[in-house]
């Protein structure tokens, strides 16, 4: 299932971190697997294991409950096909790679349980393929003779029926702990109501329903075939009992139908999305969830049942999702706040399912994310904290869980974000620290799984921009530099192409954070390295147009550092390379990066005009480089203020070298006009301070630079770049 992007913030070197990431309406179930299940058994009780896969291939799931949703999935009509390896493996040396393709595409495994199948290697080679390759998958244990856990008692050995790896435990990575399992278990043994009783209860197991739902379908069922015999045999009441079988044929059947049209449905909503949304089909996934729609129009929303209720609601998730994609912000919000009323009355029937807070919580988060896109950051702020709280009551209801745990991190990250534009620093710190803390811990769990890695560099990343929006460069500092450390090593140690990509901006931004610090050598390794990251990247994939926009920030900004160092010379080359970058984002994947890019190529243009003593030029590049500036950044919002300033200030130290002055000092002092935050940000004050210094205010300048020294902070105006 795609997973949207959430709301972003940038970085110190203006490159869009995307936030968190979260999977858009009902979870994602695996692609239906080739077979229903793998039946695992020793050859000497191939007699039982024929009846049982017999059994289960023949069993007609009842009307009823077929198309129904469970945690299983959707239940279909039949179990077939289920898989039975029919040749004696004694004479092999391995499974195969036919039986490990069955283990693999099977959904469930079930083992025929006796002491010879306890004793068999197979049988325990079976288990322990399956729970390697999948540990989510299911294993169900069916008892045909002794006794489970006799190799516990003394002088009972003999009598054990649990092979080895179905005794053991293993964890989420496929690995044995040396825990007791408790699997599972349907019990044949006995006389045939035994037997069939034992039977039901593994199929309701497969099926994710109770035992009672089958067992009463079973017996209403024979007593539906006891009523034909005693109809027969009753003459005269012959008429009688054919309206009334007429009459319940006829309200089965509209169930079947009901059923079966929510079974379709289901899979439209699942399987069906899922295939279309990794390739963008909107206008499929639009026509799918409008068709859902149309069919839940028909009837009374306070009268669906529970699964019906999610199911109308995840259809209008998925409609505002494709209306959110489009840009239709209003109708998009339209829907999230009717989805969220219906997920909210399924809370309410059920307040303890974590599955229904998940996908309510879902809602409310696009709820927040849209409010924020339209400037309502108020609103935003409210919706973000429902979203935490729901996501605090999924994570303490199942507290094992690590997809409820990275809820919580989502959560306390996104508030951050709100909090972090509405320039509450302290607080923005706060909740950084605290999803920072909840990756940590959910990344030592399981070390080797790459989207915990990527969220905890990302959780770096925003920690150190709260940090240093707040002044405190030395703790940013720590933050970057671990950012820094941990993608270099995942990217050596993976190849995956996403650590070195996130690799570019961390190290630009740590250089940023040492050129501030006066630490200029230092500085000019990191930014030095994010270029030979960008170049060594982008060979890979030469048309990708994200990584030309990093590779072209990061030669912009290593040419800045030549510029700031009186090095012309050394610059000119790495501005005609950003520039060329810039001009090769024809369809870039976004049109403000490929803009501010472009802003950011015309600006050290200027400034290498400047350099090189070209007024008229710099002139030139500087006003067209402010007039991108005008058309990407909005004024309704602070930190594109104090860009739009930057900007001025180029537009006014160009027009001062080519002997305009009035020119000058009216862009520096329609700049000055724009810096008015309560707070600002090192690198604001930096630009104020120059504008002051420009309109002959040099006391307060000096102040504010004075303020920014006591924080460790010496060029502040690298911060700005």
């Amino acid at each position: 299932m795609t997973k949207i992007a959430r709301i972003e913030a940038k970085d110190g070197a203006g490159a869009r971190v995307a936030g968190p990431r979260v999977r858009l309406g009902a979870p994602r179930r695996e692609a239906r697997s080739q077979y229903y299940a793998f039946l695992s058994y020793s050859h000497k009780d191939e007699e039982l294991a024929e009846w049982l896969h017999g059994e289960l291939e023949e069993f007609h799931v009842p009307a009823a409950l077929s198309g129904r949703l469970t945690a299983n999935g959707v239940i279909p009509r039949k179990l077939a096909p289920i898989f039975r390896d029919k040749q004696e493996l004694a004479a092999a040396t391995d499974l195969g790679e036919e039986i490990r393709a069955a283990l693999a595409a099977s959904q469930f495994l079930v083992v025929l349980c006796s002491p010879a199948a306890a004793e068999s290697r197979w049988t325990n080679a079976e288990i322990d393929a399956f729970k390697r390759s999948r540990p989510d998958g299911s294993v169900f244990a069916v008892i045909a003779s002794g006794e489970p856990f006799a190799s516990d008692v003394v002088g009972r050995e003999a009598e054990e029926c649990f092979p080895p790896a179905l005794r053991e435990r293993y964890d989420k990575r496929g690995r044995a702990t040396g825990k007791r399992a408790e699997p599972i278990a349907a019990d044949l043994r006995g006389d045939a109501d035994d037997r069939r009783l034992g039977f039901l209860k593994l199929v309701a197991g497969m099926l994710g329903v109770g035992l009672d739902d089958l067992v009463r379908r079973e017996t209403t069922r024979r007593q539906r075939r006891m009523a034909w015999v005693t109809g027969a045999s009753l003459v005269g009441m012959v008429f009688a009992s054919g309206l009334a079988i007429t009459a319940i044929q006829a309200r089965d059947a509209a169930r079947d139908q009901r059923r079966e049209a929510e079974g379709l449905v289901a899979f439209m909503l699942g399987d069906l999305k899922d295939k279309l949304e990794p390739i963008g089909k909107l206008d499929a996934l639009d026509g799918v969830g409008s068709r859902v729609l149309a069919y839940y129009s028909k009837q009374d929303a306070s009268e669906l049942a529970d699964n019906a209720l999610m199911q109308r609601s995840r259809a209008l998730s998925l409609s505002a999702q494709v209306a959110y994609l489009r840009g239709n912000l209003e109708t998009a919000r339209r829907l999230y706040r009717e989805a969220m009323a219906g997920t909210a009355e399924a809370i309410k029937r059920s307040p303890d399912d974590p599955q229904r807070l998940f996908e309510h919580a879902q809602n409310v988060f696009y709820f927040g994310s849209i409010a924020a896109d339209r400037g309502d950051l108020s609103g935003a702020e409210r919706a973000f904290r429902d979203y935490g709280r729901l996501a605090n009551q999924m994570a303490s209801l199942q507290s094992d869980n690590l997809r409820w745990k990275m809820e919580t991190q989502y959560a306390a990250a996104n508030l951050g974000f709100v909090l972090l534009r509405q320039r509450r620093f302290d607080e923005a710190v706060r909740q950084f620290g605290a999803a920072l803390g909840t990756i940590e811990a959910v990344a030592a769990v399981d070390p080797a799984n790459a989207d915990y890695q990527k969220s905890l560099a990302a959780s770096l990343a925003w920690l150190a921009d709260a940090q240093l929006a707040r002044g405190d460069i030395t703790l940013a500092f720590g933050a970057r530099r671990r950012q820094v450390d941990l993608l270099k090593a995942l990217a050596d140690r993976s190849g995956d192409v996403a650590f070195n990509e996130n690799l570019i901006p961390a190290q630009q931004t740590l250089g940023n954070l040492l050129a501030a610090m006066g630490r200029e050598k230092e500085a000019a390794i990191q930014i030095e390295a994010a270029v030979a990251t960008a170049e060594k990247l982008l060979p890979a994939e030469p048309g990708n147009s994200h990584w030309a926009v990093y590779a072209g920030r990061a030669h912009l900004r290593l040419a800045q550092q030549f510029l700031d160092a009186r090095m012309p010379g050394e610059a000119e080359p790495h501005v005609a390379k950003g520039c060329q970058y810039a001009r090769s984002l024809k369809n870039p994947r976004g049109a403000a990066d490929s803009q501010m890019l472009q802003g950011t190529c015309l600006s050290r243009q200027a400034q290498l005009a400047l350099a090189q003593g070209n007024s008229t030029a710099a002139q030139s590049y500087s006003n067209r480089a402010f007039a991108i500036a005008g058309a990407v950044h909005s004024p309704d919002f602070v930190g594109d203020r104090y860009r739009l300033a930057r900007n001025l200030l180029l537009v006014g130290d160009c027009s001062r070298a080519a002997g305009d002055d009035d020119r000058a000092r009216r862009a520096w002092m329609r700049a000055l006009s724009l810096t008015n935050a309560a707070r600002e940000q090192p690198g604001e004050s930096a630009v104020r301070a120059e504008l002051l210094d420009r309109t002959g205010q040099p006391g307060l300048a000096e102040g504010v630079r004075a303020a920014l020294a006591a924080r460790g902070i010496r060029d502040a105006m690298v911060l700005s770049v």
